[in-house]
């Protein structure tokens, strides 16, 4: 109880700062292992996880299905922090070849009315090789994927994700192909079904080439905003190109009717709340379309126990949350798990496995 209410504190003091100041500020209090400077409770070791959350997707051991999305740890300085904060895996990224400054300042903004997030970052990090340096420096335990993207100006995009997973792959849980940020110009038009099929193809080769025995698992991060056609073709694509699993999804350049926030129209990705249904209704056809053959990682709009289990029955193995921590501080990871737990346990299931995608099954005729 303690903890939690010094996580919410500490939310709502980080809060005070312009958004991507307080983001920096509680990097740098993780990174030098006094996170009190940022009042987050990382110091103290989390409860063991319930047993009923614990699964294995590609032969993976996630001791729960709760992960930190892509763009908290951009450049992997606290994933074993975060690890420590009760995650059952986090990923770092995204992550390009070279290091790139990104969009100008500001580009990232708080929706507090909506209790969403819009960015335009435009994939600022430290380059890959500097990444890499962090991951070997590991000592623990844990499963941190890594998220892949393309630098700006590069236009033979599969050829920064075949020098990412090159380098990369071998320190990976898990590797993502990132083709769904609205940041970057041109990036979202890899998920044509052409392109995406070469691309496919090459990143795929790339890591039987890095890692030849026992490759982390390949998985693609897409867009929310996809018609059914778009959809069909990917899941196509993921089934023909034997990739291992989907993200579901990015953020969204929709701008869905209601929203309040001043910061409204600001160009960029929107997260959180308003993101949820259509996250959850894109998570529920790419189940259907890839008939339940590929682990989905939920992500979009998860502030509750009850959202990831919704996400769960919905079909995705995992879930992955970022923009709710901003408003509910870190105590929220620890609540999610307990009320998952309890969730599944009243409706009779012994795993979380059992629960997946169980919605679908209960509409079969």
């Amino acid at each position: 109880m303690f903890e939690d209410l010094r996580g919410r504190l500490g939310s709502r003091l980080l809060r005070t700062f312009e958004p991507e100041t307080a983001h920096q500020l509680a990097i740098q209090a993780l990174r030098s292992g006094v996170a009190e400077l940022a009042l987050m409770p990382v110091p103290f070791a989390p409860k063991p996880d319930d047993p009923v959350l614990a699964s294995d997707p590609w032969g993976l051991p996630f001791p729960n299905p709760v992960g930190l999305a892509a763009g908290f740890d951009k450049n992997a300085e606290v994933h074993d922090a975060m690890l420590r904060l009760g995650f059952g895996f986090v990923e770092v990224g995204s992550v390009t070849p070279r290091p790139q400054p990104g969009n100008p300042r500001p580009r990232l903004f708080r929706l507090p009315e909506d209790r969403a997030v819009i960015n335009r970052m435009g994939f600022n990090n430290d380059g890959m090789t500097a990444v890499a340096s962090r991951l070997r420096q590991r000592r623990t335990g844990g499963i941190v994927g890594v998220n892949l993207g393309k630098n700006k100006e590069t236009q033979d995009a599969a050829t920064d994700y075949e020098k990412g997973v090159a380098l990369l792959a071998p320190l990976a849980g898990y590797v993502v192909i990132n083709v769904s940020s609205p940041n970057t110009p041109g990036l979202r038009a890899l998920q044509d079904p052409a392109l995406l099929t070469a691309l496919a193809r090459r990143v795929r080769a790339a890591l039987n080439a890095a890692v030849p025995a026992g490759a982390p698992p390949l998985l693609l991060k897409i867009a929310p905003d996809l018609t059914p056609e778009d959809r069909e073709d990917i899941a196509r694509v993921a089934l023909d190109e034997g990739l291992d699993g989907l993200i579901v999804s990015n953020t969204t350049i929709g701008r869905p009717e209601g929203l309040r926030s001043p910061h409204r129209d600001e160009a960029g990705g929107l997260s959180g709340e308003p993101l949820k249904a259509l996250s959850m209704e894109v998570l529920r056809d790419m189940y259907a379309l890839t008939q339940g053959r590929l682990p989905l990682i939920g992500v979009g709009g998860i502030a509750s126990g009850a959202d990831a289990y919704a996400r769960i029955r919905a079909g995705a193995s995992l879930v992955q949350l970022y923009t709710a921590l901003v408003y509910e501080g870190p105590g929220l990871v620890a609540r999610i798990k307990a009320d998952l737990a309890r969730l599944l346990r009243a409706d009779g299931f012994s795993s979380l496995a059992e629960a997946v995608g169980c919605d679908h099954r209960r509409e079969s005729p």
